[in-house]
C-alpha cells in the first residue's frame, strides 16, 4: 500500500426500507445488511473534493485507478453495494440506494464540499443512472413493479461525472455479446450453426459482411426478448398462483459471442486479437462458468439485463445530466470499445463535456503503470479546470 495515502473502512448498515417484501422474497434475511467502503485519504490533502468510485457488484479498492488517483493527491472512496461479487439477484434502483449512502456520507460526515462519481467500466452506466435521478428523480418500484422509492430518497447530485473505460450499460453489453445461435434455453447444444460464430461449420466467416451483421444482431435482440417473455411470463403466473413473492433462478448460456473479438475491423482499436477479449479467448468465456450474467434469478433479469427493461442505459441517462462530464477511452481496451465512449460521450446533451483517449491503455491498465499516471493526470489536469481540485 502507498505511503502517500490513508485507507479508512466505512461500514454502513443499511435498514431495508422494502423490508417486508425482501422478508416475502428472501425468506429469513436480516433486516439489516451491512455494505462497505474504503476511504483512500492522500496524507496532507486538504482538498474539498472526492471522487466515488463504484461499480454494481464489484469492489473497487484493489484496482489501479484509485489507487493511483489517491497517490496523486485525489481523495476518493471506493464503494460496494449489497450485492458484493455476485451479481445473480442484483436490482439496479436499490443500488442507487447504495450509492446514495456514500454521496451523503461524503457530503455530510467527510465534510466534502464536491462530489464527483468516478464511473470505471460497469461503474460508468451506474453513475449515468444514479445522476440521472438525482436531477431528475422518477423512480417508485423496479421494472417489474415491486416497489423502491428512489425518487422519495433524497438521492444527491454529484457535482460532476467521469466515465473512465466506461461501457454504456450491463444490458446493452450483455445483448452484443449474448450468442444468438442458441435456440433453447434449457439445451445450449441446440444451436443453429450460421449464427455460431465458434462453429467452423459456419459459411459465415470474418471479415463479416454487413448484411451478416445485421442478421447476427436482430437475432441477439431476438434471443433477449425471448429471456424476457419467459421472465415475465414466470412471474405472472406466480403472481396469478399467490405466489408473487416467490423467485426463480436460472442460467444464461453463451455471453460472450460477439462479432468484434473475431473480427478486428468492427469497432476496431488496438486491441489484442484477433481471438481474444477482455477475459480471455472467447469462445471459452462464451461457456465458462464466471461469464457475464450466467447466473440470474428473474427480476433482476429485468432490472439488470434486459435491453428492453433495464433503466441503467448510460447514454440515455447521460442525456438528463446537467453536470459537467469527462470521457477516457482506453485506446486498446478489450472490454469497452470505441462505440461504448462515442455513445456515451454523444448521450451527454449539454457542451460541458471532453473526451480524451489514452494511447494503447487495456481495460484494466495490467502492467500499465504509465498509462495509469496518464489517465490521473487527464483526470486531475480536467478538475482543475473545472475548479473542482486544487
Amino acid at each position: 500500500m502507498s505511503g502517500r495515502y490513508e485507507v479508512e473502512r466505512i461500514p454502513f448498515h443499511l435498514h431495508w426500507q422494502e423490508k417486508s417484501l425482501f422478508k416475502e422474497t428472501y425468506a429469513g434475511a436480516l433486516d439489516t445488511i451491512v455494505v462497505e467502503g474504503q476511504y483512500l485519504k492522500p496524507k496532507g490533502s486538504t482538498s474539498k473534493t472526492v471522487l466515488i468510485f463504484m461499480h454494481p457488484s464489484g469492489t473497487m479498492n484493489l484496482l489501479p485507478m484509485p489507487n493511483a488517483a489517491a497517490a496523486a493527491g485525489i481523495p476518493c472512496l471506493t464503494c460496494g453495494s449489497r450485492y458484493p461479487h455476485n451479481d445473480s439477484a442484483l436490482i439496479m434502483e436499490k443500488v442507487l440506494l447504495d450509492l446514495g449512502h456514500y454521496v451523503r456520507y461524503a457530503k455530510e460526515k467527510l465534510s466534502f464540499e464536491k462530489v464527483v462519481l468516478a464511473g470505471w467500466s460497469g461503474g460508468g452506466s451506474l453513475s449515468m443512472f444514479y445522476q440521472s435521478q438525482a436531477e431528475k428523480p422518477t423512480i417508485t418500484a423496479t421494472p417489474w413493479g415491486d416497489p423502491v422509492d428512489v425518487a422519495g430518497a433524497g438521492l444527491i447530485p454529484a457535482d460532476a461525472v467521469l466515465q473512465l473505460a466506461a461501457h454504456v450499460s450491463r444490458a446493452i453489453t450483455l445483448t452484443e455479446w449474448l450468442d444468438p445461435s442458441i435456440r433453447n434455453e434449457l439445451d445450449p447444444e441446440d444451436r443453429d450453426v450460421e449464427l455460431d460464430l465458434y462453429d467452423p461449420r459456419n459459411p459465415n466467416q470474418p471479415p463479416y459482411t454487413d448484411a451478416y451483421l445485421e442478421r447476427f444482431r436482430a437475432a441477439q435482440m431476438a434471443r433477449s426478448g425471448r429471456i424476457d417473455a419467459w421472465v415475465r411470463g414466470t412471474l405472472e403466473r406466480l403472481k396469478r398462483e399467490g405466489r408473487g413473492g416467490e423467485e426463480r433462478s436460472f442460467v444464461v448460456h453463451g455471453t460472450m459471442a460477439d462479432p468484434r473479438w473475431l473480427d478486428l475491423s468492427i469497432d476496431p482499436n488496438d486491441r489484442k486479437g484477433p481471438n481474444w477479449c477482455f477475459m480471455g479467448e472467447p469462445k471459452t468465456v462464451n461457456m465458462m462458468p464466471a461469464g457475464l450474467a450466467r447466473y440470474s434469478s428473474l427480476r433482476s433479469w429485468l432490472s439488470q439485463w434486459s435491453y428492453r427493461e433495464s433503466r441503467a442505459n448510460g447514454p440515455k441517462c447521460a442525456g438528463d445530466i446537467s453536470v459537467p462530464v469527462l470521457v477516457i477511452e482506453n485506446s486498446a481496451d478489450d472490454g469497452c470499445t470505441p462505440s461504448h465512449a462515442a455513445r456515451i460521450f454523444a448521450g451527454v446533451q449539454h457542451d460541458d463535456k471532453e473526451l480524451h483517449v489514452v494511447k494503447g491503455a487495456t481495460h484494466y491498465y495490467i502492467g500499465q503503470p504509465d498509462k495509469v499516471a496518464e489517465a490521473v493526470g487527464i483526470v486531475a489536469g480536467w478538475l482543475k479546470k473545472k475548479k473542482l481540485l486544487d
